[in-house]
This record gives C-alpha cells, structure tokens and sequence, in this order.
C-alpha cells in the first residue's frame, strides 16, 4: 500500500515539473509577443500607409532625403519609402482630425464666428501636421542617437569578448557569428547579425561585410574598430594583440563617462529639485494669493492659470527632464 502510494506522489510530482516547464515556457513565449507587438504594429502601420499613397509619396522623397542615412544608422528594418508614406499620411490625417475637431467646437460650443472658427481651426490643422513631420524627422534621430550610446556603452564588454575569442584562434567570421547569437542580445548584435548576414547570404567576403557595416554605423568608436579589424586582415597582424589595445582603452573611457554621468546626474538632480519641486510650490501659493486678493495675470484668471500649471506646465517639463535624462544615462 505504501509503495503505491509512493508510486503515485511520485508520479504526480513528475506531472507538476512538467506543469511547471510548461508555464516557464508559456511566459517566455507571452513575454516575447508582448515584446514583439510595438513593431508588428508599426510594421502594419507602415505597409498600410506604402499601400495607401506609396506612389504620390514619390515626389516628396528629395525633401526627406537625410532622413534615408538615419534610417540605416537605427538599425530598424524599416523601408524609406514606406516611413515617408507613413509620416504624410499620419500628418495629413493629424491635421484634418485638430482642425475638423477645433471648428466644432469653436463654432458650435463656443459661438465663435464662422470665418474666426474657419481661419483658427485650419491654423491650428497646419500647425499639427507640421508638428507630426517633425516628430517623424526626429524619431530616426533619436532612435539612431540611442543605438549609438548603447553600442558605445558594451563597447568595452564588445572588445573583450572579441578579444577573448581571438585569443582561441576564432576567425573574425566566427567572432561575429558569436555576437550575433548571444543568449542576451547586445545593441552590437544587430550589428553583427548584418555582417553575418552579408557574408552568409549575399556570398560578401568578411572584409567587403566590415566596410559596409563601417559606413553604417552610428557609433565613431565601432567603426574605429572595425576599420582597425579590416587593417589588421589586410596586414596580416595580430588580432588578439589589436583587440586587447582596444579593450584597454575602452575601459579606461568607460571609467571616465561614468565619472561624468556621476557629476551630471548631481547637476540635474538638483534642477529638478529647483523646476519641478520647489517652482511649482512657488507658484502655487503665489496664485493662490493673487486668487485670495482678486487679482490676476493679463487675461489669465487664477484659477485658469493654475490649471495651466497643473495640467501642461508641469507635465511638458517632467517629460522633457526625462527624456533628457533617458539620453545621458548609460546602459551598462
């Protein structure tokens, strides 16, 4: 009776181990569409908008024409000519949609005139789509400016294990086989996996693969090293020698930004303190005053200019500070 027993709370400790590898499964697969749903959605986005005005969108393609280098610095898998036709027609609906949605509330909620109502509303259309174009133009930027920190960041961690694997006798194909199929992907595996790519598919040789990924690179110091990888092939030099150099120097730069972050972070900690603590407390108490002795500020009431306070002034410079703060803080 007691070996039966046995039998089976062994038999179901196995099923509950395999329940188990079952949710740890189920969790990374979750964990990895959830992650993967922001680019689906803009890949949808943009073969919507490719589909929709692909072909009128040609003629505005000189005006973007900067905008194609950005693209390839990102390391996004995005088509130029499907972001332009997504940036038009997103800038195009923008503006249609403000400036519909200000004339009717300006002309039927708040009885403005037809033709203040008319000329406001398409101002402010003109002036929202404007908007949207800027902030197509500014999203490779951005995104090329935060791929190039992140690579400068591992750039250490990069060198030496490249140099740890030179030192075996790994040809430079094979080092970067190896950062491309890294268990936690590096900002450098995408460009590793392009390297790969080009010698593996489109039958490049290593040195034709390093050019190219030299000249699309963001990162100054990447492409500093693998021009030096390309010159230690052609001279036929040490490459574990060249890496270790590099690797040193990394860490010694390394040591140097993170004592620059140190001090900078001090500095903005303190202007926020001043800004977005100690200047909002400021101002509330002095609107508050003004609202006590009736007084107020050109045509803004107290309580309008409160509420001006409150709801864009103070959340526009939390923003901005942290965005300013996601830019100069390292990844590593």
């Amino acid at each position: 009776m007691n070996k039966k027993l046995l039998a089976k709370l062994q038999s179901a400790k196995k099923r509950l181990a395999g329940c188990k590898w079952l949710t740890a499964s189920f969790s990374k697969q979750t964990q990895k569409t959830v992650m993967q749903e922001p680019q689906v959605f803009l890949e949808k986005s943009l073969s919507a908008a490719y589909h929709l005005i692909g072909d009128k969108a040609e003629r505005f393609l000189p005006l973007f024409k900067d905008l194609d280098k950005t693209l390839q610095k990102t390391g996004l898998k995005i088509n130029f000519k499907a972001y332009v036709s997504l940036a038009i027609l997103s800038s195009l609906s923008t503006a249609v949609a403000v400036a519909a949605t200000l004339f009717i509330s300006l002309f039927y909620v708040f009885s403005m005139s037809l033709i203040s109502a008319l000329l406001f509303s398409l101002g402010s259309g003109l002036l929202a789509g404007a908007f949207s174009i800027i902030g197509f133009y500014l999203y490779p930027v951005y995104h090329a400016d935060k791929h190039k920190r992140e690579l400068e960041d591992e750039l250490p961690f990069t060198t030496g294990y490249m140099a740890i694997l030179a030192s075996a006798g790994v040809s430079p194909e094979k080092i970067f086989y190896s950062i491309s199929n890294l268990n936690v992907p590096l900002a450098v595996s995408t460009e590793a996996n392009e390297i790969v790519k080009n010698i593996n598919l489109f039958g490049l040789d290593v040195i034709s693969a390093l050019e190219k990924a030299s000249k699309r690179t963001p990162s100054e110091k990447l492409r500093e090293i693998i021009e030096g990888i390309i010159s230690t092939i052609h001279t036929g030099g040490s490459m574990s020698t060249f890496l270790r150099g590099k690797f040193k120097v990394a860490m010694k730069l390394k040591k140097l930004s993170l004592k620059k972050y140190a001090d900078n972070l001090s500095i903005l900690s303190e202007i926020y303190v001043a800004l977005l603590l100690t200047g909002p407390l400021l101002l509330v108490v002095m609107v508050s005053v003004m609202s006590v002795m009736g007084g107020s500020l050109g045509p803004l009431s107290p309580d309008l200019l409160l509420s001006f306070l409150t709801y864009l002034v103070i959340p526009v410079c939390a923003t901005v500070f942290l965005i300013i703060l996601d830019s100069t803080s390292p990844k590593w």
